[in-house]
């Protein structure tokens, strides 16, 4: 089969992209594909890095207020059609995928002009802007947070799916994630992290609470403080303590999530999407602190979905304070039968066959005479 992906902005538009395409390469060998993202997004980056030929158009969002950059988006949207109908008819694919991001606007669109099936896949449980407007559009649409295929009324078709992502993390071999954090297996990891740049609110939560975790014993706190955010929070956290204990590992990033993820007792994050999708495939409970700066409000929507579920506690960022979080943390951890109840909940909500889901539609929209 030949797929057309497109998908920008942010890792949680981007990877389940990456998740459909890993999915069909190992059911298919014959499959092709042509990522078509935007020249400023992080796609520009991650997606030739995972070996998936790319593509670039140039497309901006629009603005909540009249100004003239919305009329410059305009423009480039309309560009942005041309020019991807013409990556199109030279790639003949079988069918479109959109995954979110600005640049899904005016791949998706082109393709239904050009009469070729297209899905849209919506990772939050509020839907964004342009999946809103695309959904009108497109073959399909594909849900990851069973219940809110309500959210798209006109659409043609509405699956619940989950999101594919969650299909990569399923198969993270924690040992490896053991052995990235220099931690013994089988320990307590308690994984905060805010991100993949990190969240200033969350450090400034991780530094206070260190010193309460001080009095704790037999867990080991894993602080993602994010590139930005690193050496400050190094600084920050030997002026508290004297110095960072053995069980205490301050890193900026890491770079194979999934692994870490598999060997993780309990997460503090945000609550995007394909993150939930993450830790819902491998069962992980969650303190979840929402970022408020996001479209909608969407990520308390998608928190509420797992605390609902019984599978997460929600610190609203407004309240977020060291000791907020540390209590959250600890009536987890210290609770054995609260953690179990919570990560079987969390398993519950979890799709962990989502991606071959997401490529059995791909199927039946290609239909039988695909290529």
């Amino acid at each position: 089969m030949r797929i057309v992906l497109s998908g920008g902005g942010t890792g949680g538009h981007i990877y389940p992209a990456v998740a459909v395409a890993r999915q069909l390469e190992a059911e298919e060998d014959a499959s092709a594909f042509l990522y078509i993202g935007g020249t400023r997004g992080l796609e520009s980056k991650l997606v030739p890095q995972e070996k998936l030929p790319f593509r670039s158009i140039d497309i901006t969002g629009f603005r909540r207020k009249l100004s003239l950059d919305n009329v410059k988006t305009v423009m480039r949207f309309l560009k942005g059609v041309r020019e991807s109908k013409r990556m199109l008819k030279e790639f003949k694919p079988d069918v479109v995928v959109g995954t979110g991001g600005y640049v899904c606007g005016p791949v998706v669109y082109a393709a239904s002009r050009l009469g070729i099936p297209t899905l849209i896949h919506e990772q939050n449980a509020i839907p964004g802007l342009t999946n809103r407007f695309l959904s009108r559009y497109a073959s399909a649409v594909a849900v990851s947070f069973e219940g809110t295929e309500s959210a798209f009324p006109g659409s043609k078709r509405v699956i619940y799916t989950g999101n594919p992502r969650a299909t990569t993390v399923s198969k993270a071999n924690p040992q490896r994630g053991y052995a990235t954090l220099g931690i013994p297996e089988g320990s307590t990891v308690v994984l905060v992290v805010g991100g993949s740049r990190g969240a200033k609110a969350i450090n400034e939560a991780m530094i206070q609470m260190a010193s309460l975790a001080v009095k704790e014993s037999g867990v080991h706190y894993v602080y993602v403080t994010g590139e930005p955010y690193y050496e400050e929070t190094r600084k920050s956290l030997r002026q508290k303590l004297g110095s960072l204990p053995s069980w205490l590992h301050v890193l900026p990033y890491i770079h194979n999530m999934p692994e870490v993820l598999a060997c993780t007792s309990l997460i503090v994050n945000r609550a995007g999407a394909s993150f939930i999708a993450e830790i819902t495939a491998l069962g992980i409970p969650s303190v979840l602190i929402p970022s408020p700066n996001v479209t909608n409000n969407h990520q308390e929507a998608n928190a509420r979905q797992l605390e609902r579920a019984g599978a997460a506690t929600v610190i609203l960022e407004k309240e977020l304070t060291g000791q907020s979080l540390y209590k959250a943390v600890r009536s987890i951890t210290d609770d054995p039968a609260i953690r179990k109840q919570m990560s079987a909940a969390s398993l519950a909500l979890g799709k962990r066959d989502s991606a071959a889901l997401v490529v059995q539609e791909l199927r039946r929209l290609a239909g039988p005479g695909r290529k």
